[in-house]
């Protein structure tokens, strides 16, 4: 199964969350980005109808599968403040 791993981090002039090398929007309190974090890892949870999707890959062709509705990530929160 695959993790999706939301770490909390400074940036940009506050905090934000960051998957991957991807950041959120910036936060101006540690505490607001946590609880953003919480959110976004709870609806990584949420089931639903599975999709046709497109997107593209590493080498820059479009890829297009179907995504099962009910296969969830497991999430993990780091914070290390």
């Amino acid at each position: 199964m695959v993790n999706v791993t939301y770490k909390i981090v400074e940036h940009d002039g506050g905090w934000a969350y960051k998957v991957g090398d991807v950041f959120s929007e910036p936060f101006p309190t540690h505490d607001a980005a946590l609880r953003a974090a919480e959110a976004a890892a709870q609806e990584q949870q949420v089931g639903g109808n599975d999709e046709i999707i497109s997107y593209q890959d590493e080498a820059g062709n479009w890829v297009e599968e179907t995504a099962s509705g009910g296969d969830r990530p497991e999430t993990t929160i780091e914070d290390q403040s």
